[in-house]
């Protein structure tokens, strides 16, 4: 899976959009497979137009500190992409890192809400508020 910073360094290179919806495609494509064991109601990600399932694994790092670690899928094939963004934005972290982290320069960095449908972009704003919210629910834990 490409890093955030794989992600950007690439959108730096491709000037037209049509290339950069593209190389979103791709991005989804290469994410590895969902589990079908986390296809579930539960990780649904609501709000979004197409199916979108976002499975959130919290493991604790050496020094005891909560890291949360991402894997998705959508049944549309530039969501899957976008799917792709938000895993290479935000697994890893810890929940204070998440909470903490506005993705918008990385948006508009890749412009990526000049160039995707209200209702895209109102499934991304779903899937970075289900992030948080387990950000939330495994710092509660920490």
């Amino acid at each position: 899976m490409a890093s955030i910073d794989d992600i950007l360094a690439d959108f730096d290179v491709i000037d037209d959009w049509e290339e950069r919806y593209r190389y979103v495609i791709e991005l989804g494509k290469a994410l590895p497979p969902l589990d079908e064991a986390d296809r579930t109601d539960a990780n649904k990600v609501r709000g979004c137009a197409s199916q979108v399932w976002l499975a959130t694994r919290v493991e604790t790092d050496p020094d005891g500190v909560p890291r949360l670690t991402f894997s998705g899928d959508s049944d549309a094939h530039i969501v899957k992409g976008l799917v792709a963004v938000m895993l290479a934005i935000y697994s890893g972290r810890t929940p204070d890192e998440i909470l903490a982290l506005d993705p918008e320069p990385i948006f508009t960095a890749i412009s990526l809400r000049d160039h995707i449908t209200p209702q895209r972009a109102n499934g991304v704003n779903a899937m970075i508020e289900r992030i948080r919210a387990d950000a939330r629910a495994a710092g509660a834990g920490a």
